[in-house]
């Protein structure tokens, strides 16, 4: 039995008792199954929920397309949770070709066509400054000491924590509320001292991040509008 979409299948052997499924904010499709499930049975549960995941990707896919940049004059963009317009402007070849200025985006209107460069370049200077600030806080006041933080460009994690302690952060960690995004520094920062998401982890990162329910709420119900 096949079935049309693509997934990746995740076999545990904790005790897990039934399969389920997950999209990712890329639109990857997640299956976890207990390590001995028959393939046929994980086939068969696929085929079942085919109509519910087309309408589900269909809506992701409504949703990205509505949030799509245009780079016009007036559309927000986000920093740090908080929406700031764009202005086009045709100012002197020495000023900066993007910068963030008295509540607004200034684009150089020479550069219009590469305003999406310019933005991703933007975001990923800024993420460099504040992340590696705001983990070597956190770090020091947990006590939980990376091998180093390094940005990235990826779409499906907002950040990692590798064997060895590396952590990674897609630049559009910039895009989230601050709050949002120290929780998940802090995170990956617990991943130092767990590594997976076990209760003793969760429990660990209740004790230093109450509110973090919230915090992953926010990042499942707004994750589409971190496009560009």
């Amino acid at each position: 039995m096949d079935t049309h979409f693509n997934y990746q299948l995740i076999r545990s052997k904790k005790r897990r008792k039934t399969i389920s499924l997950h999209i990712k904010g890329d639109g990857r499709i997640a299956i976890y199954a207990p390590y001995r499930t028959p393939q046929w049975e994980i086939e068969r549960f696929v085929k079942e929920r085919e109509r519910w995941i087309s309408a589900k990707l269909s809506e992701r896919e409504r949703a990205i397309e509505s949030t799509r940049k245009s780079f016009s004059p007036g559309e927000e963009f986000l920093y740090l949770g908080e929406s700031y317009p764009l202005e086009i402007e045709d100012g002197p070849a020495e000023r900066a070709s993007l910068r963030l200025s008295f509540g607004k985006f200034i684009l150089r209107g020479n550069r219009l066509g590469e305003a999406r460069d310019l933005f991703i370049a933007w975001y990923r200077k800024e993420a460099r400054d504040k992340l590696i600030e705001r983990v070597a806080f956190y770090s020091s006041k947990f006590e939980l000491f990376p091998k180093g933080v390094k940005i990235t460009s990826a779409r499906s994690r907002w950040g990692s924590c590798s064997r060895d302690n590396l952590l990674c952060f897609s630049w559009r960690m910039m895009m989230v509320p601050l709050h949002v995004l120290d929780y998940v520094l802090i995170h990956e920062l617990v991943h130092i001292k767990e590594k997976n998401h076990s209760r003793r982890f969760w429990n660990y990162l209740e004790s230093l991040v109450p509110d973090y329910k919230e915090c992953r709420r926010w990042l499942r119900e707004h994750e589409h509008l971190v496009a560009l």
